[in-house]
């Protein structure tokens, strides 16, 4: 039985992986032409919001599972926060070397150090409130609104890009047999509407099978719930995030595959805990637990991550390539590393 669950989170992870590949960033690109976004408004909004919609899903049921299981959707947020951090932009920067357009990075910083000042100051105390979940959403709702309109305070073009670089060779394997069960689930592309809506609603099925897995594994291996989440979980539902940035790194908008991890961090901590939080505490009144010392831990580190990638992308003066992007993975395998290491310790 462990072995099926294992099997089960692995499938769950290639689903999400598949969606966002095959779909997701189709419909994406449709539906961000119709808006007239640009690539790092589309980047930091709507790509952010939709590869960031298994964090969103894993939280909401995590919270509103029966026997106190909030650690799972904190846990899985700040661990993914990490991953989109440090492995997806490093990825991205080693798939493609890229100049940044700094007006959009910093806009996506600022808000992005807001967002984990805020989670640190309302983590502290192991709990949430009502009032601090809305903070966390109104911060959001500024942050849209800045992304929509920060070309007037910062004028800036979008720099070219190859969109042939996303043409795929011819799957095999298990991966070509995912791609077909996939094909006869969803409509044809032009209808990229319908595409996108299905796509989330799948994502969030997977979501809620996530945490069921998560729970069993977590009692079955005597691994807190938090762990799992910070590692495990926090990897399969970051795979979305990782794929879409590469995929637009690969065509050298590097902007927009920065945008969308900084924009998914800043969506995963604004609305994927407080939207989750709020519906909460708005039904069953009092607070949230915000988890163990662990969390907390990982906070700090998301918050000192952040300040290490703005003093990363300044001295190299906007400019990311491989060295960058392997100091960067291999940050984050030091971060894995060492929560193995405290929990058999």
């Amino acid at each position: 039985m462990i072995i099926a669950y294992i099997l089960g989170l692995l499938v769950c992870f290639i689903l999400l992986a598949r969606i966002v590949d095959q779909f997701f960033i189709h419909s994406l690109d449709r539906i961000s032409k119709d808006l007239r976004l640009s690539s790092d408004t589309a980047g930091a909004t709507l790509m952010a919001v939709g590869s960031s919609a298994p964090e969103l899903f894993v939280a909401l049921f995590a919270i509103f599972k029966p026997g106190e299981h909030e650690a799972i959707g904190v846990g899985s947020i700040v661990g993914s926060a990490i991953f989109n951090l440090l492995v997806i932009v490093g990825a991205s920067a080693i798939v493609r070397k890229a100049k940044l357009t700094w007006q959009p990075v910093i806009r996506d910083l600022i808000f992005y150090t807001i967002s984990v000042s805020l989670l640190l100051l309302f983590i502290w105390d192991g709990s949430f409130s009502l009032a601090e979940a809305g903070i966390l959403l109104a911060v959001y709702v500024i942050y849209v609104i800045a992304a929509i309109y920060w070309k007037r305070f910062l004028p800036y073009t979008d720099l070219p890009f190859d969109e042939t670089k996303t043409e795929e060779k011819k799957k095999r394997g298990i991966i070509d047999v995912f791609d077909q069960f996939l094909g006869k689930l969803f409509p044809e592309k032009k209808y990229y509407y319908l595409v996108f809506l299905q796509s989330i609603i799948i994502i969030a099925g997977l979501s809620w099978v996530l945490v069921e897995l998560a729970v069993v594994i977590s009692h079955q291996f005597n691994i807190p719930e938090g762990i799992i989440a910070l590692t495990v979980l926090a990897i399969g539902t970051s795979i979305p995030d990782l794929f879409s940035s590469m995929i637009v790194a690969k065509q050298g908008r590097g902007d927009m595959a920065v945008s969308n991890a900084i924009g998914s961090n800043i969506f995963d901590i604004l609305v994927g805990l407080g939207l989750p939080f709020a519906i909460y505490m708005f039904i069953h009144g009092g607070k949230v637990s915000a988890g163990d010392g662990n969390l907390l831990y990982s906070t700090i580190i998301l918050f000192s991550s952040v300040i290490l990638l703005f003093f990363l992308l300044l001295f190299s003066k906007w400019r990311v390539g491989k060295i960058s992007g392997i100091f960067l993975v291999l940050l984050y395998a030091i971060y894995v590393v060492r929560e193995i290491i405290i929990l058999y310790i």
